[in-house]
């Protein structure tokens, strides 16, 4: 049975909420921001969510290196399809490929395909959840290293997510290096006498 959260602990949703609602009309006036956090009252109270658990460990190093390689992903790939597009020739080469990721996180295997699914040429046709699959539509094979550069992309971005927020555990279930430390504890020098 799910767990009951009280009304005040969603005071964050209404907000979100609210904010959509005003943004979704497109003016911002007294009557869209109260009607905005009626319906949102409403939603909270009457359909709630179920709480979603995160276990991990926001580690700032690893998520600097994820928002930076993303935006880095998000400009090069940008580039790559405009100069398809704008550029006679042969048309791309797309191709549906299989990607088995490592982690068996909801929580990363929805963030891994979100932001494949950001970085322009790419797009997600299909996620199992139970198996941890994602089938990404890749714009042009050839632009990605072939349907391999493009599986080992996609992998990349889980990789950096998980180093970004995943515990210790669960980066190494999926068979990857533990995290780099700046600062390791050394072991303490034995003292005889």
């Amino acid at each position: 049975m799910a767990e009951r959260v009280k009304f005040w602990t969603r005071w964050p949703m209404v907000l979100w909420l609210t904010a959509v609602w005003v943004l979704l009309w497109g003016d911002l006036t007294v009557a869209n921001v109260v009607i905005g956090l009626v319906l949102a009252v409403l939603l909270v109270t009457l359909m709630p969510m179920p709480r979603v658990g995160f276990e991990g460990r926001p580690w700032l190093p690893g998520i600097i290196v994820l928002v930076v390689r993303f935006l880095g992903d998000v400009v090069m790939a940008s580039v790559q399809v405009a100069k398809r597009a704008l550029a006679p020739g042969e048309p791309p080469h797309g191709a549906v490929i299989r990607v088995q990721l490592r982690s068996h996180s909801d929580l990363f295997l929805t963030v891994t395909a979100q932001l494949c699914s950001l970085v322009p040429g790419s797009i997600i046709v299909e996620a199992h959840r139970l198996t941890g699959t994602l089938y990404v539509h890749v714009f042009d094979v050839s632009d990605s290293g072939g349907i391999d550069g493009a599986r080992h992309h996609c992998l990349e971005i889980e990789k950096r997510v998980l180093y970004a927020f995943a515990t210790d555990a669960a980066i190494a279930e999926a068979g990857l290096r533990p995290r780099k430390r700046l600062f390791r504890r050394r072991p303490a020098k034995e003292v005889t006498t």
